[in-house]
């Protein structure tokens, strides 16, 4: 083949052959996600021009898979030096504007809190409404305000040390015109501030540019809504109003995995919206990577941005919240009930603020004094369940006592199987009993990433059930820990 110049046809058989190499290589998943879509352009004798359909994709290739390419093809053909991505021109029609909210907002009522719209400084519940005398079904946008929570707000969110990556990259979100990070991934266990963040990014963006259009819904009605256009053989109308957003903000999109259809056309907006450098914001109780059902296109794409977490509270945090909260209730509290409840219920922000609106009912409603006995008559279920939490510290502290090993083993780089076994077998544990995520869990044994204690989980779990010995050792240990 290197005897006499190389025609369109040599070229585009040896195309082929790159692409089946490299199917071969990285697997069917990768391929039709990132590979499938490229296309041979143009070739002199040093350089090959390959195109793809966006900029995202562009991107991708070459950060991922160009070195690899150039080196693939150069079996072929050795004098080529290099393999250029272009974005081809699009052959699709512009994304219509989607009809004006006045005149159109009387046809459909609000929906629930979990969806909002936000343009022209107004709120509103994107929903599927028949149009008087057609078949067709399209998107309204009714004008309403209660669609978001008036008290997440940026000025309402307290900060600490376990959220101040989150909080400093939501603002930044919504305060700069251009897109800072795509996509902002917010995620972290229940109760941590993640929806009070996404709920404050939108309601900045609608006070300060009232111009954007923001839409805010959850991942569960993002799929209600689409399953419903696929219903009413209409998800052209479903397409046209999210990937014309300025901002699209999908909250717990956890809640779509293994659901096939939903994850194609989430894929198909982020990507549309990313490409158009439209701002995407996610939350989860997750990182991406540890998604469970969705598809690994969908995950490397939600990684690509910047991921924060937001870590369980600290002491610290838990009070600066409580005081900020019986200040907002104008509710006289004693410093030693603010400390204690801070000691004492450490699980998340939402089980806080529900211990103070349950001293504040008792106080007015009864007319009870505010003091550390009535505390603990009132919240006694709610001490008792904390008390019974177990913590990682505990749990590192039984785990080496029962396997007769040093405490420090528990941090120590050493991998032999007589530390490294009872190191898993604590990570699997804190895991279980308690609510940390999985990158805490890993700070907390020696600062290892949490895909160590993916492993250990996993690893467990298996010897568990090929090992009665450890299946006896580790309940044994659950049962110590959980008493």
């Amino acid at each position: 083949m290197n005897d006499h110049p190389l025609n369109l046809q040599d070229r585009q058989e040896i195309w082929s052959q790159v692409k089946a190499a490299i199917r071969r290589e990285y697997g069917e998943s990768t391929y039709r996600s990132w590979l499938r879509p490229i296309e041979f352009s143009e070739a002199n004798d040093e350089r090959i021009r390959l195109s793809v359909p966006s900029r995202f994709v562009r991107d991708w290739v070459q950060a991922n898979y160009l070195e690899r390419l150039r080196s693939l093809w150069a079996l072929h053909e050795p004098t080529i030096e290099s393999i250029e991505i272009i974005v081809r021109p699009s052959t699709q029609h512009p994304i219509p504007v989607p009809p004006s909210k006045q005149g159109a907002s009387h046809l459909s009522p609000p929906l629930d809190a979990a969806t909002s719209v936000i343009g022209s400084n107004a709120l509103a519940s994107p929903s599927f409404v028949k149009q008087t005398g057609a078949s067709q079904y399209r998107y309204t946008v009714p004008n309403d305000e209660k669609q978001l929570v008036k008290r997440f707000s940026f000025k309402d969110f307290v900060v600490g040390q376990p959220n101040e990556l989150a909080y400093a990259a939501a603002r930044r979100v919504a305060e700069s015109a251009d897109v800072a990070f795509n996509p902002l991934f917010l995620y972290g266990g229940v109760g941590l501030g993640k929806t009070h963040l996404m709920h404050a990014i939108a309601w900045h963006i609608r006070e300060t540019q009232p111009e954007r259009r923001v839409a805010y819904l959850s991942a569960e009605k993002f799929m209600s809504l689409f399953i419903q256009a696929v219903r009413h053989r209409d998800t052209m109308a479903f397409k046209d109003e999210f990937r014309s957003v300025d901002v699209l903000m999908i909250d717990d999109i956890h809640f779509i995995g293994n659901k096939e259809s939903s994850q194609e056309e989430f894929f198909h907006t982020f990507n549309a919206l990313v490409d158009q450098n439209h701002q995407v914001v996610v939350s989860a109780d997750k990182s991406p990577s540890d998604l469970e059902g969705l598809e690994d296109r969908l995950k490397s794409r939600l990684g690509w941005g910047l991921v924060a977490d937001i870590h369980p509270t600290n002491y610290e945090l838990r009070l600066s919240i409580l005081q900020s909260k019986a200040e907002s209730i104008a509710l006289d509290i004693p410093a030693q009930v603010l400390e204690f409840l801070a000691h004492k219920i450490s699980s998340n922000i939402r089980e806080l603020e529900g211990a103070l609106n349950r001293i504040e009912a008792h106080a007015i409603l009864i007319g009870r004094p505010v003091t550390l006995e009535m505390v603990q008559d009132v919240l006694h279920d709610l001490l008792k369940a904390n008390d019974r939490r177990v913590t990682i510290e505990e749990i590192q502290k039984k785990v080496a006592e029962h396997f007769n090993i040093k405490l420090s083993e528990m941090f120590s780089p050493r991998r032999a199987r007589s530390v490294a076994r009872p190191r898993q077998i604590a990570m699997y544990l804190s895991k279980q009993l308690t609510t940390r995520s999985l990158p805490e869990i890993g700070r907390r044994f020696g600062n290892r990433d949490h895909t160590t204690v993916m492993h250990a989980v996993r690893k467990v779990e298996e010897l568990r059930s090929l090992d009665a010995a450890i299946d006896e050792d580790v309940e044994l240990l659950r049962r110590m820990l959980e008493n």
